[in-house]
């Protein structure tokens, strides 16, 4: 009966011609107290009625500027009335609904609940659709030449008014939840005239109408708003790049810390921690696939020679040729990757000096293999690839000869490792036929193996391309037993124990290899005890094998397996030591059977020393003569002719896993035994002590990256304290790239560390404040985002790098104690938080859910707080949002708005669950208070619209700004 009597009053005022102050002193009077006019439709009412005849009513029309003036209507319930009327024909009244339009249009606000400020993203939705299609049909119109003038007119107020609308960010930025509150609700039944698929439809015809307008400049306007329309939907993926910058150490330390920590990795994980950093620094594509090859050469050129420069060689030739395939299937824009490829080539053409180094080290010409590797994997076309060699060759000319007379009959290790992955291949083909009935065949692959370099190149060849394990899978099935265990020790030692194990499954039988390297085997890190049970077999064995090896210039053993006779040689050689030791047996006794032990199978030699590190380990410094001694006769090689085949390729290999399993014991002792037969340098790694530099002094390179991984904590805890003394901006931030490149060891915990401890320390005492000054504040917020962002990206995918989850050492923290799991349980910081907090709701709608100052999108997500990272972000968001309501500022205030100032800038299109969820909903209030924050595009940036809750307290905060 209300919308009756309204639409009666109405009348009434027009026929007794009513002012508009005195209409709206009267309708108060008609509809008193506690009446909603956007409830009764006022606006369409009024519209409804001026519009009846060829031109609109002014008086119906004046008594609705005053109810807009007087905020009698709701600009959405004005807007949603407009878009209604559907008669272009009706010039003047078009023209009319366009000057109403422009009373508010450049100042559309709502103070309101959260329910009306989406009423007014719909509404602004609807009239856009509403001028799209008046553009439309003018457009249409001007194809007639005596409508044509009249027809621009229109066009041209309608565009002018379009053109309005559209340059707000703010107003894009409410359509844009319109556009999302469409698509996940049941609504657009009831508005389907506003839906997006509608104003997709009237773009389109817009679009093919676009030829029929004769005047440029009206014809520009129109495109400019096209493409203002069709921006929306992608509003928050536009990030600049950064042009100014031609070096980003970050990526190339994270290619570096791959190349010398990870080979044996999957590659889809280094691929998502480049394409974060590449997102994080806006780094454009060319560059950053120019710093990639830049960080492999630098790799190439400092790795120390052996093991580690065939483990580089396969890196750069093999490993990171399938990176950048995987990085072509990443969205590319407009942009052709294999150009981008092509870019960053010509780009290190033009860096001479790193090339010639380069093909110095390798003895070859590095980058013509390169184009090519990369020409066969589809990333350069042909063309691109003959015009890069081409000028690298031609560059070469002119360079000091390259080649010099001591190495020019050494084969390049580039090339070797190209030729080594088929091999692999042939190899594994090879090892999965039967061959038990005739062994000699595969004696003879596996001898020629152990020959020369051929099993440093096969499996780094096998590492790079991910067949390392599969590789050591034959290995352990194979027949020939001696062989294959000293290329399984040697391939645990390279690689890590990793690749050794068996995959999770169905309990079975462990193989004998796999148990003897978990228990017994010296490993970096592990501590063995030579009393343990593996150590201590059957009796009866052990006495037999002590005989042999006492009493036989000949050792058979017929009546014990190889493995049996591995598992004894500890007991056994602990009764000779004794013996020894007791002077039962005298040195050239211990000699004969020491000889005796490698002089046939070179396992059982290193099965010996491995319980010979361990006994050591347990003696004071004046009880190790003996044990030592041992060991240095056991790893010294028979010069005597030997018919073994393969003897000396067995005894090469057995000295360098020899070596590596006495490494710490010798350091420790000072020893000195000499493992003459490996033929190559001392171990890199080792004896290699910190330089005595100022932490901020230090470079990452491959060596020092080994350094790091041993006293990291301490250095985390140093690295940010450096990082805040720094007081010149670009100084800051390249400490911020290197710092991210050395957390990348193992960024799960020092994540942890920094935003469980570290920040939330700077935070609450004021006594620091002072450090989160500019520059090294926000040069910190930044680190903090980066660290936070990566840590959560691969601990949601599960991407932890294989060397982070073997390292050996215990947990920084018992986060569960600081952060516990039962709500009824309030941590430290809840405690902290509650104290000055007030517990109201942002929205006040009663079919709004109540909110506490807590709630955020992870828990309408139902993200897990058991685990320490979620519980660590979740509570320092908590900590930020009470540091934005608190009464008093400061630069901790102004370091929480870098901090989110950065994680917008980080922000993936698209993307669901970034740490941003965490962030409880009363925070975008607080927020876009700050200066910096109040922005449309941040609003939409921090909140979930992937909820309905997210998108009212969106709507609500940009409606409002």
């Amino acid at each position: 009966m209300k919308v009756v009597n309204l639409k009666q009053a109405i009348l009434q005022a027009w026929k007794e011609r009513w002012s508009d102050y005195q209409w709206a002193i009267n309708m108060k009077k008609f509809f008193p107290r506690g009446t909603t006019w956007d409830i009764l439709n006022l606006a369409e009412a009024l519209l409804e009625q001026a519009m009846i005849g060829p031109s609109p009513n002014p008086l119906l029309l004046s008594y609705l500027k005053y109810a807009i003036s007087s905020q009698m209507v709701s600009y959405s319930s004005v807007l949603m009335a407009i878009s209604k009327f559907d008669d272009f024909s009706r010039d003047l009244c078009v023209q009319s609904l366009l000057e109403i339009m422009d009373m508010f249009c450049d100042r559309l606000s709502c103070h309101g609940k959260a329910e009306e400020c989406i009423g007014l993203c719909r509404a602004l939705m609807s009239v856009l659709n509403w001028m799209l299609r008046c553009a439309a049909f003018y457009t249409e119109k001007m194809k007639e030449p005596l409508e044509q003038g009249s027809a621009e007119n229109q066009l041209t107020m309608c565009l002018e008014r379009l053109a309005k609308i559209l340059g707000s960010t703010k107003n894009r930025a409410l359509i844009h939840i319109a556009k999302l509150e469409e698509t996940r609700t049941w609504l657009v039944v009831l508005w389907e005239r506003a839906s997006w698929s509608a104003i997709e439809q009237s773009l389109s015809k817009l679009g093919d109408n676009l030829g029929h307008i004769s005047n440029s400049q009206l014809q520009s306007q129109a495109e400019e708003c096209i493409g203002l329309v069709k921006s929306i939907p992608t509003m928050l993926s536009v990030h600049a790049e950064q042009l100014n910058k031609t070096g980003f150490p970050t990526i190339h330390a994270v290619v570096l810390l791959e190349g010398t920590m990870n080979l044996t990795g999957e590659p889809q994980p280094l691929v998502e921690q480049l394409m974060m950093v590449k997102r994080m620094q806006r780094i454009p594509s060319p560059l950053f696939i120019l710093e990639i090859w830049k960080a492999c050469f630098v790799g190439l050129i400092e790795s120390p020679e052996g093991t580690e420069e065939l483990k580089w060689t396969a890196f750069t030739f093999l490993k990171i040729p399938q990176v950048l395939v995987k990085l072509k299937k990443y969205p590319q824009g407009e942009k052709d990757f294999t150009e981008d490829v092509n870019c960053a080539f010509e780009f290190l053409l033009k860096l001479t000096p790193l090339l010639d180094k380069a093909d110095q080290r390798c003895n070859c010409d590095c980058t013509s293999l390169l184009f090519q590797e990369c020409g066969k994997q589809g990333l350069l076309s042909e063309a691109n690839m003959n015009n890069l060699i081409a000028k690298r060759t031609a560059d070469r000319e002119h360079a000091p000869r390259l080649k010099s007379p001591e190495n020019a009959n050494i084969q390049p290790n580039p090339g070797l490792i190209l030729r080594a992955e088929p091999t692999v291949t042939n190899i594994l083909k090879t090892m999965d036929s039967d061959h038990s009935k005739t062994p000699e065949g595969l004696l003879g692959v596996l001898g020629h193996m152990l020959s020369g370099k051929s099993l440093d190149l096969l499996l780094a060849a096998a590492a790079a391309t991910g067949k390392l394990k599969v590789f050591a899978r034959k290995f352990i099935k194979a027949l020939l037993f001696d062989i294959s265990f000293l290329m399984l020790c040697h391939v645990a030692q390279t690689y890590g124990s990793e690749v050794i194990l068996s995959e999770a499954g169905p309990p079975g039988e462990v193989p004998f290899f796999e148990t003897w390297m978990q228990t017994c085997m010296p490993e970096e890190g592990k501590i063995l005890n030579p009393d343990h049970p593996c150590f201590r077999p059957d009796s009866t064995k052990v006495e037999s094998l002590v005989a042999l090896l006492n009493n036989s210039s000949e050792m058979k053993l017929v009546q014990m397996k190889w493995q049996e006779a591995c598992l004894s040689i500890s007991a056994a050689i602990l009764e000779i030591l004794n013996a020894w030791e007791n002077g039962v047996l005298t040195f050239e006794s211990v000699q004969k059977i020491t000889d005796n032990i490698k002089g046939k199978v070179c396992s059982m030699a290193v099965c010996a020393v491995a319980w010979l590190v361990a006994h050591v380990r347990m003696l004071g410094l004046d009880e190790r003569e003996k044990s030592l001694q041992m060991i240095r006769q056991l790893a010294t090689p028979l010069y005597a002719e030997n018919t073994l085949q393969f003897y000396s390729e067995r005894v090469v290999i057995m000295s360098s896993i020899l070596e590596h399993m006495c490494a710490d014991v010798l350091q420790q002792t000072a020893a000195n035994i000499k493992f003459s037969a490996t033929g190559v340098v001392t171990m890199p790694y080792w004896n290699f002590l910190p330089a005595k530099k100022p932490i901020k002094e230090c470079w990452v390179d491959s060596r020092s990256i080994h350094i790091f991984d041993t006293f990291f904590y301490w250095f985390c805890n140093n690295l940010v304290k450096e990082l805040l003394k720094e007081t010149r901006k670009e100084h800051a931030m390249r400490a911020v790239e290197l710092l991210y490149s050395i957390f990348c060891l193992d960024m799960q915990q020092l994540t942890l560390t920094l935003l469980g401890h570290i920040l939330p320390n700077l935070l609450t005492d004021s006594s620091k404040w002072h450090m989160l000054m500019d520059p090294p504040g926000k040069a910190l917020a930044k680190l903090s985002v980066w660290c936070a962002s990566s840590s959560y990206s691969s601990h949601n995918k599960g991407q932890t790098s294989a060397w982070q989850r073997k390292r050996h050492r215990e947990d920084i923290e018992d986060y569960t104690s600081l952060f516990p799991l039962d709500d009824t349980q309030p941590s430290k910081l809840m405690r902290l938080l509650s104290s000055n907090e007030e517990d109201t709701s942002i929205l006040s709608s009663p079919t709004d859910r109540t909110m506490s100052t807590s709630l955020s999108a992870s828990q309408l997500h139902t993200v897990s707080m058991r685990d320490p990272l979620n519980r660590v972000l979740a509570n320092l968001f908590l900590l930020i949002s009470s540091i934005l309501g608190a009464k008093t500022a400061g630069t901790h205030t102004q370091f929480v708005q870098w901090f989110m100032e950065e994680c917008v800038d980080c922000l993936e299109q698209g993307s669901r669950g970034s740490i941003l969820q965490f962030m409880p909903f009363t925070m975008v209030s607080e927020l876009v208070k700050a200066s910096t924050m109040s922005s449309p595009r941040i609003v939409l940036a921090i909140t979930d619209l992937s909820l309905p809750l997210g998108r009212r307290v969106a709507a609500k905060a940009i409606a409002a700004l």
